[in-house]
């Protein structure tokens, strides 16, 4: 049986609880991916084009600094990573996460929450930052059966 992390990253709320609900089905260790300076709601202002959000969003090489580097990943076979899409893609606080750890050989399943928008190339962009990992696509927005399906992916 493997060892299973469910790692997130979410601005508002909506991630955290599918990230609860996901760490439950599949029995897996919850972690919330923080940012060392916290979002604040001006910060994600998404119309503002000199808000954080959207000058790293526009910075495809920022890398936010993490709160901590504690998620102990080597630990994990299958980290299940969770995010809000941001621009067609994963935050690039994703990035620093996954380029904080050595996560040759793990499979990550990513799920997301977003307002109307899929993946995107949120898998092409992480995979940079994670080279030696298989990433793949979960789900966005996922319903409870979804979870299930997902919970079973590893």
């Amino acid at each position: 049986m493997s060892k299973k992390l469910v790692a997130y990253f979410s601005a508002s709320g909506n991630t955290a609880a599918l990230a609860e609900k996901l760490a439950k089905a599949a029995g897996a260790d919850l972690y919330e991916i923080k940012p060392a300076v916290p979002y604040t709601r001006e910060d994600l202002n998404w119309q503002n084009k000199q808000s954080r959000s959207s000058v790293e969003m526009s910075d495809h090489s920022s890398r936010p600094a993490l709160a901590d580097t504690m998620a102990n990943a080597a630990a994990y076979d299958t980290i299940y990573i969770g995010f809000p899409v941001w621009w067609y893609i994963a935050p690039t606080i994703i990035n620093s996460f996954l380029e904080s750890y050595d996560l040759s050989g793990k499979k990550i399943i990513l799920f997301a929450t977003s307002g109307g928008s899929g993946f995107g190339k949120a898998v092409q962009n992480l995979s940079l930052s994670a080279p030696n990992a298989q990433i793949v696509e979960g789900k966005v927005n996922p319903s409870a059966k979804d979870i299930e399906l997902l919970a079973a992916m590893d």
